[in-house]
């Protein structure tokens, strides 16, 4: 393997992915198989159950109507008026793409969506690689590619879910602003930003990326068109970040129809709120927790920073740091704390070549059984006890 990793690294690379789907694929088939057998309900009960269809669980099924029947026009309401659950939560691109290899392969949404997912998933992993080789030694960043494939959320990289393809594209778009292709980063961006919720954290990094560069200009010199380059990468991203609301308000006439349609599942856990931004978490553990709630998201806040100022943190450079710090503070910002979280934290998975998790051969031994015991047990969980 270090010979392969020398010389292609791409297919070490990828036999780390391929193995690694061995073992998602194994570990969702025992329990789909165990389900059937025993007639457990799992995650969107379907009336004609495969492997496929189990694998496109949860909210996958609104992807499905989003390629077979495009977005409603009209929002759907309860008995009260308020909106509830649809379409317009999920971005296109996913949908899209299945929807394109559907017809051109004759599966249907779910097999067809499980191929487009684990085709990303490889993309994601080989730009995984190539973003963390540019910051620590091969070895780890093929050892970190590892951990980020057979993890707790690995299953994730074959659902027929988005996760995967927003994967790739953002890590490309990393890819480009660590290598300073700020045009390049563009069109990796908007597709990001039309493929799942998140990418306002790149805009966000970019600022930051332009401020440090002008900190150290006189080391690193700092030409105008670098800055008028950042500049336009920047605000071509906020804007694909910020462009679905509208789009859904002018498809649908409903003037907060992307916001309503996203509080529509918070409605289960808190019940129906109004969004104020960086107030979810408080708003998610004062609701069970009380007071003692509030606490504990200051310590998550707490731990966050102390884990962005470890040394170890800080060797994979200002960029990767920055990104993390500006998607975390945007899940602060926006995401109400559930079941899911596990799931979007998967883009910071550059974390995963801190040498924190690497650093002694026992060490990796230890990290790396763990992590596939996690993935064994997120996907009873996650299948049968909460949904994500």
């Amino acid at each position: 393997m270090r010979r392969v990793l020398t010389e292609r690294p791409w297919l070490a690379v990828l036999a780390v992915y391929a193995a690694s789907r061995v073992l998602s694929s194994a570990l969702l088939g025992a329990m789909f198989a165990l389900a059937t057998a025993q007639g457990w309900t799992f995650a969107s009960h379907r009336s004609n159950p495969s492997f496929f269809t189990f694998s496109g669980s949860w909210d996958a099924s609104f992807y499905k109507t989003i390629a077979e029947h495009g977005y409603p026009t009209t929002l759907p309401v309860d008995a009260s008026g308020h909106v509830v659950p649809n379409p317009w939560a999920f971005l296109p691109v996913f949908p899209g793409i299945v929807r394109f290899v559907s017809g051109a392969t004759g599966l249907g949404f779910y097999p067809a969506g499980v191929v487009v997912a684990m085709l990303f998933g490889a993309g994601a992993a080989l730009m995984l690689y190539r973003v963390l080789v540019l910051r620590v030694p091969a070895p780890r960043a093929l050892f970190a590619v590892a951990l980020f494939c057979v993890g707790p959320m690995g299953f994730l990289l074959q659902a027929a879910y988005a996760e995967s393809a927003f994967l790739f594209f953002l890590f490309a778009a990393l890819w480009c602003l660590l290598t300073r292709r700020y045009l390049a980063l563009i069109p990796f961006a908007v597709l990001a930003a039309f493929t799942r919720p998140g990418i306002l954290a790149l805009a966000l990094a970019l600022g930051v990326h332009l401020l440090m560069r002008w900190r150290s200009r006189e080391t690193d010199p700092l030409p105008g068109r670098d800055v008028v380059r950042i500049v336009v990468a920047g605000a071509v991203t906020c804007a694909a970040g910020l462009a679905w609301p509208p789009i859904a308000t002018a498809a649908t006439g409903h003037p907060s129809a992307y916001l309503d349609t996203e509080l529509s599942w918070w409605v289960g856990f808190v019940g129906r709120r109004h969004f104020t931004p960086l107030t979810p978490w408080f708003t998610m553990a004062s609701t069970y927790l009380g007071w003692a709630g509030v606490a504990v998201v200051l310590a998550a806040i707490a731990a966050g920073v102390f884990w962005l100022t470890r040394r170890s943190t800080q060797e994979l450079g200002r960029d990767l740091v920055a990104f993390t710090a500006s998607y975390w503070l945007y899940l602060v910002a926006v995401f109400l704390p559930q079941q899911s979280l596990v799931r979007l934290m998967m883009p910071v998975a550059p974390l995963l070549g801190s040498e924190l998790f690497s650093k002694t051969r026992r060490r990796r031994v230890v990290v790396l059984a763990s992590a596939v015991v996690l993935q064994a047990v997120a996907v009873v969980l996650l299948w049968f006890v909460g949904y994500p």
